[in-house]
Order: structure tokens, then C-alpha cells, then sequence
């Protein structure tokens, strides 16, 4: 194993996304595919399935929230920090439909001491806005890797 001390700053965020990629069952089981990590970056992308749509038959807004939440999830533990969600909001801006390609795309704001802000936007196949989505990090106790990772 490498030691992670030689690891670049985007070597610690692609072994940070592996080590969380390999537990995030929530987010694999939905469909999920990490197309890329950065430090302080992610996407995150889905397809909404039909099973996903509401009464309405447009994509229930509890699984665009969790697309983002993920890619927030992954741009927030790029740094081998233990971090978690402590205040989240979103804003629907338009429907997503069944068989919609969605693309979360998180980027940090602000990372001071132990708390970190992130935008999260959602688009879908046609780069059109679905969602803008705001996280605040909190660190906690504990990291990603191990001493020898």
C-alpha cells in the first residue's frame, strides 16, 4: 500500500471516494456512478427509474435530494476527514422524469476548522436545472483511511 503521506492532494480524494464508495450501499443500490472526485469536488450521477416517480409522474423529490446529498457526501470526505451532514436545503427548480440521466455536481464553498459549505447543482441529459442543493459539513472523530493506506 502506498503511503498516504505521499499521496497527492487528488490521490487522497480518489482513495477517500474508493474507501466510501465501497460502503455507500444507499447510494450504489439507487443506481448511483461516481464519474469523478476532486479535493473538495464530486459527480455523482443516476437514472431515474419509474419506481422513482411520484404521484404527479415526475421524479419524487426525495431521490433528487439524495443524488445531491451523495455528491455533497463525497466532495465533503475528500480530504481523509470523517465529515457529515449537519444543515442541508434544496431548491426544486424543474421536474425530472422517468428515464432522466441526472448529474449532481458538488463543489466546496468555504472548509474553516471543522465545518465546510457546498453547492450542490443537478442537471439533467440537456444540461437543463432541476435542482440547486446547499450542504453544511461537520467533521467528526476519525478518518477514511487507514495508517497504512
Amino acid at each position: 500500500m502506498t503511503d498516504r503521506t505521499a499521496l497527492t492532494a487528488q490521490g487522497l480524494a480518489d482513495a477517500c471516494a474508493d474507501a466510501m464508495w465501497r460502503e455507500d450501499n444507499a447510494s450504489r443500490n439507487l443506481g448511483m456512478a461516481l464519474e469523478s472526485v476532486a479535493p473538495g469536488m464530486a459527480v455523482i450521477s443516476m437514472i431515474v427509474k419509474g419506481e422513482m416517480t411520484n404521484g404527479h409522474g415526475t421524479c419524487h423529490g426525495g431521490y433528487i435530494f439524495t443524488l445531491a446529498d451523495s455528491a455533497f457526501a463525497f466532495a465533503c470526505n475528500t480530504y481523509n476527514q470523517r465529515a457529515v451532514a449537519q444543515h442541508c436545503s434544496v431548491t426544486f427548480i424543474a421536474p425530472a422524469f422517468a428515464g432522466d440521466l441526472l448529474t449532481a455536481t458538488a463543489r466546496e464553498v468555504s472548509r474553516r476548522g471543522r465545518g465546510g459549505i457546498y453547492d450542490i447543482n443537478v442537471t439533467n441529459q440537456n444540461g437543463e436545472h432541476i435542482a440547486e442543493f446547499r450542504g453544511h459539513s461537520r467533521t467528526v472523530k476519525g478518518t477514511l483511511l487507514s495508517e497504512g493506506a
